[in-house]
């Protein structure tokens, strides 16, 4: 089966904000991740037909439908001709249709429109609210039912707007494997919109991240937030652990940085001896060192010590926050059952070892965040 390629190549001025957006996705899920007002929503609205950029190119599967302002002939086709699924942020089902009527409406031409309807309702695990109306649906039930109507014209694009913004997190994970698994199965484009990098991760294979109306990083989401492009695409992403640090010396086995005192190795990347730079290391890079157990390799670069300031715990993982000897503060993560025999309490003394392979120069820099005052 030939994958379904969708270009989007197009501009839009919306007051002061303009939304120049550049994306190709594959049969594959693209997260599109960014701030409120990044243009995310507005994306989508285009590639429906839902509005009319002033210029660029829309195509799919090499079959343009839009195009202004480019190499051939003006087009611009409605909605209903674009095979595009829409799933909205707040579903827009029609109050007064049951699911059954919701998913068939598109369908109202067709003379088996109902064993249709019925078909798209069993594959969302959805027959016993067949007859239901919006009103008397969860959340999730309302979800399923949203994309079941999307897919009634059988659509080779799906786009969501914040599909599981309003359902809780059992309910989350059983959209997000019905989602991967619709995708596959029917060799679907998906876009879709989220500002949770949880929901990201669960169904993305490929993460856009968006910022003032234009990509500033595309690529598969691992790779995207192990290497942000540039300290904004850090901050967008909300990864912790960045500061400014000089580089005093350059070996073939990498970097070693001054840190306000702190002398950190990294491993070998682009820099000079004297430059500033921007590094950071996710909360997970940073390891507790056992005070009483031989030091494994793993732990046995930048080491240094600390005091613990705060700590949160779910289920899963603990987070602590820890004030490092040059009054700088560090996030470290760790899953629930690690380092059971320390004491990690707030004002606890604790050895850290900040990975050196976790450690990663961006470019360009940017100015440093401010140090704590000691308590």
């Amino acid at each position: 089966m030939s994958l379904t390629r969708l270009r989007v190549d197009i501009e839009k001025r919306l007051g002061s904000f303009h939304l120049q957006v550049q994306l190709d996705v594959n049969a594959e899920i693209l997260v599109l991740f960014g701030p409120s007002g990044a243009g995310k929503t507005q994306t989508l609205y285009a590639i429906a037909g839902l509005m009319t950029p002033d210029a660029g190119e829309i195509t799919l599967d090499d079959k343009p439908f839009f195009r202004k302002h480019r190499n051939g002939p003006a087009l611009n086709l409605p909605a209903r001709k674009r095979k595009v699924g829409f799933v909205f942020q707040h579903y827009a089902l029609f109050p007064h249709l049951t699911a059954l009527e919701n998913v068939a409406y598109s369908l109202w031409r067709q003379q088996d429109a109902r064993e249709q309807a019925l078909a798209l309702l069993e594959r969302m695990h959805l027959t016993h609210v067949a007859q239901h109306y919006p009103h008397e649906m969860s959340g999730g039930q309302q979800q399923r039912v949203a994309i079941a109507r999307a897919l009634a014209s059988k659509p080779q694009v799906l786009l969501l707007d914040e599909p599981f913004s309003a359902v809780d997190i059992s309910i989350r994970e059983r959209l997000h494997q019905d989602l991967r698994t619709l995708q596959a199965e029917l060799n679907l484009a998906v876009i879709c919109v989220t500002h949770n990098l949880d929901d990201a991760f669960a169904v993305g294979h490929r993460l856009a991240v968006m910022q003032e109306g234009r990509v500033t990083q595309m690529g598969p989401i691992e790779t995207v937030f192990r290497q942000p492009a540039s300290p904004k695409v850090l901050e967008i992403l909300g990864i912790r652990n960045s500061f400014h640090a000089r580089v005093v010396e350059v070996t073939p086995t990498g970097l070693t940085l001054d840190w306000d005192g702190l002398r950190l190795e990294t491993p070998p990347q682009s820099a000079s001896i004297g430059e500033m730079v921007t590094a950071y290391i996710r909360p997970e890079d940073i390891k507790v060192i056992y005070p009483d157990r031989p030091l494994m390799s793993a732990v046995s670069h930048n080491q240094v010590m600390g005091r613990i300031i705060g700590k949160q715990s779910n289920s899963n993982f603990q987070t602590l926050r820890v004030i490092l000897v040059n009054h700088h503060e560090v996030e470290i993560r760790f899953p629930s059952y690690a380092y059971t025999p320390l004491s990690l309490i707030p004002g606890a003394e604790v050895k850290l070892s900040l990975r050196k392979e976790g450690l990663i120069i961006l470019h360009p820099t940017y100015p440093p965040r401010p140090k704590l005052n000691p308590s």
